[in-house]
């Protein structure tokens, strides 16, 4: 059994603790974060983050798109975003832990591949709801990668971007025909009458977790606003 190495770990605000591993794995770097016995991420496991940004940008219909990514997490999403959206879009990513985007500049770089430095990126240090809520009307887009699913699984207060007033404010935040996107582990039809319920348009997408294609089949929501 390859052994993985404990590279730090990072509390999270409310409660709970992250740990950052890495391990060779075929002559690769393979690094993982963890919530006690789940494991949130791995960078073997990028299809259905780049999925969420990649899905999301081909429908946006404006030629300069302003972006929101609710956690940075590995990165997957952001560089997706960052490889079809134009050189005059913005992209705005609200991570809650500091230490992830520490890790990203630091063990991660290699991964990161320097996407926190474009000059269409800024990072924010804290809620994702915050800065929804204080949104009108200014996003093109807004994905949320944050949890497992429409839950508050790492963050107890994240339960309020899912609920009916949580996406009444989404949608608020959103121009005329933007997008929220939401990733998530497995499907929750709960959760897809609830964005219906506010006013949404959805289609809910079944994509691969690996970018190959195998393995196991995560979900998407995307939401328009009509």
């Amino acid at each position: 059994m390859i052994q993985r190495e404990l590279l730090d770990t990072a509390t999270i605000p409310g409660g709970g603790e992250l740990r950052l591993f890495r391990r060779e794995l075929k002559g690769t770097d393979e690094y993982s974060i963890m919530l006690g016995r789940i494991e949130l991420m791995n960078s073997r496991l990028s299809g259905s983050e780049e999925a969420l940004a990649t899905l999301t940008c081909g429908r946006l219909a404006v030629k300069n798109p302003r972006i929101l990514i609710g956690g940075y997490g590995m990165g997957f999403t952001l560089r997706a975003a960052l490889s079809v959206l134009p050189p005059q879009a913005s992209a705005e990513v609200v991570e809650l832990i500091p230490a992830i985007v520490k890790w990203a500049r630091g063990p991660m770089a290699a991964l990161s591949q320097q996407c926190l430095d474009d000059s269409r990126v800024t990072i924010t240090i804290g809620d994702v709801c915050n800065a929804i809520h204080k949104a009108d009307r200014e996003y093109d887009a807004i994905l949320l990668d944050v949890d497992n699913g429409p839950d508050g699984l790492t963050h107890e207060a994240n339960d309020r971007l899912y609920s009916l007033t949580g996406l009444a404010t989404a949608k608020k935040a959103l121009r005329s025909n933007g997008i929220l996107a939401v990733w998530s582990s497995e499907g929750d039809t709960g959760f897809t009458s609830r964005l219906k319920k506010s006013g949404f348009a959805v289609d809910v997408k079944t994509v691969p977790a690996r970018s190959n294609g195998k393995g196991a089949k995560h979900t998407i929501w995307l939401a328009t606003k009509l």
